[in-house]
């Protein structure tokens, strides 16, 4: 599994489909964010939680298409569901590598880029918190999603809107954990939440990722 990891790893930095893609267009939403709403300072505070958080979570969403893509193109993805090691082992590890690509570098880069959005100072720990916690289970969720549409042309657009559904719970306790960070408020209850949606995610999808990559290899 570590092998297979180090693997998705370095296929991921030599495609260009995940640190520095998802990095640049979580850059690039947060900067033309001022530019739509203004530079009231008082609007960007009150909308920075929810923005940040959707940001990470679109920027999370363009390279899911390739945690599967790759493999099956070149022919080494039903090796994979042949090989010793369980295909839900394989799903979670490809999960884990899409983590370690797309959402830690967003995770890290989102406290930083909370100043453009005037974020109140008491929020940056519960946004960097619940990326943290929160982002694995976008990753987990997107490789569902990815073993849904696998072998299917052009299949983006339809992973995309299975996904984002899926998301929206995520999304929810996400974002209201770092508003109630931003209001001095306790936040306890809403990073539970997003930790319970997290292993609700690894303990069953890697075993649902696994079933529809095993239709979609028949």
């Amino acid at each position: 599994m570590i092998a297979l990891l180090k693997r998705d790893l370095k296929l991921a930095v030599r495609a260009g489909g995940g640190f520095g893609l998802g990095l640049a267009f979580f850059l690039i939403v947060i900067v033309l964010v001022p530019f739509g709403v203004g530079p009231d300072a008082a609007v960007l505070t009150r909308i920075a939680p929810g923005m940040l958080w959707v940001a990470a979570l679109l920027a999370a969403l363009l390279s899911l298409d390739r945690i599967f893509a790759l493999d099956f193109e070149d022919g080494s993805l039903p090796l994979l569901a042949t090989s010793p090691l369980p295909l839900e082992g394989v799903t979670l590890i490809k999960g884990v590598a899409h983590w370690v690509t797309t959402g830690l570098p967003l995770t890290l880069a989102a406290p930083v880029l909370g100043f453009l959005l005037n974020l109140e100072p008491g929020a940056y720990v519960w946004l960097f918190a619940s990326l943290a916690l929160g982002t694995p289970a976008l990753s987990m969720i997107g490789a569902f999603g990815a073993a849904l549409t696998v072998g299917v042309k052009r299949g983006g657009l339809l992973m995309s809107l299975l996904v984002l559904p899926l998301y929206v719970p995520t999304l929810i306790f996400g974002a209201e954990a770092v508003r109630r960070g931003a209001d001095g408020l306790d936040a306890s209850v809403p990073m539970l939440m997003v930790a319970g949606i997290t292993l609700g995610c690894f303990a069953l999808l890697p075993f649902a990722a696994a079933a529809a990559l095993r239709v979609n290899l028949r």
